[in-house]
C-alpha cells in the first residue's frame, strides 16, 4: 500500500521508494525468523568483533534514490568502522554487507527480484531471501548467482559474515499448516 509521507505512522514499517514511503507489512512468523536470525547474527557479530547487525533498520541505499529496510542486516566495521559514530539519521548512509528479506505472502515477486537489483547495485554483497512457506532460504551471491537451501542445509554468510553457521533448520519454527 502506498502513501503519502504525511498519512503514515511513525509506527508503521515502511520503505521510502521513489520519495513515497511503501508499507512493508510482516506476518507473525516471519517477524519470529527475523528475530531468530537476529539473536543468532547478532553475538556473533559482536564476539568476533566483524561489525553491526541489526533489524528492521532503514539504509540509504546509493545509487538507487530508495531507502530500504532489510528485516535483518549486516554492516562490517570495514563499511563502517567500529569507532566511526553512528549517525542520528532515519536512514543509515551506507549499503549493508548482508541483506535479509524475510519473504511476507503479500511480496510480489517481481518487486522482490528488483530489490536484489537494486541491493547489488547498490553494493551490498550478498542478499538472502527466507521463505517459511517452503523453509527455503536463497542465497545470492550476485544478481544472477543463487543458492537454495532445505531444512537439511547449514546456513553460512561466508564470505560477508567470516565463520557464521546455523542450521537452516533453526531458522523456522513450528507453525500451523497454510490453509
Amino acid at each position: 500500500m502506498i502513501q503519502a509521507l504525511a498519512e503514515v505512522s511513525d509506527d508503521v514499517l515502511y520503505e521510502v521508494v521513489k520519495g513515497v514511503r511503501v508499507e512493508k507489512p510482516m506476518g507473525l512468523v516471519e517477524n519470529v525468523i527475523a528475530n531468530i536470525l537476529i539473536g543468532r547474527l547478532g553475538p556473533f557479530c559482536r564476539d568476533n568483533q566483524l561489525g553491526r547487525s541489526v533489524m528492521e533498520t532503514l539504509f540509504e541505499i546509493p545509487n538507487s534514490g530508495n531507502d530500504r529496510k532489510p528485516d535483518v542486516a549486516f554492516v562490517s566495521f570495514d563499511r563502517w568502522p567500529a569507532g566511526r559514530p553512528l549517525p542520528r539519521v532515519n536512514a543509515w548512509p551506507v549499503a549493508p554487507d548482508l541483506a535479509v528479506e524475510v519473504i511476507s505472502p503479500t511480496d510480489k515477486a517481481f518487486d522482490v527480484i528488483e530489490k536484489v537489483q537494486e541491493y547489488f547495485t547498490g553494493g551490498v554483497r550478498q542478499v538472502w531471501h527466507v521463505y517459511s512457506h517452503t523453509e527455503q532460504v536463497f542465497i545470492f551471491d550476485s544478481p544472477t548467482g543463487v543458492r537454495v537451501l532445505t531444512r537439511a542445509d547449514e546456513l553460512t554468510a561466508e564470505p560477508v559474515v567470516p565463520g557464521f553457521r546455523m542450521a537452516t533448520a533453526d531458522l523456522f519454527p513450528l507453525t500451523e499448516p497454510r490453509a
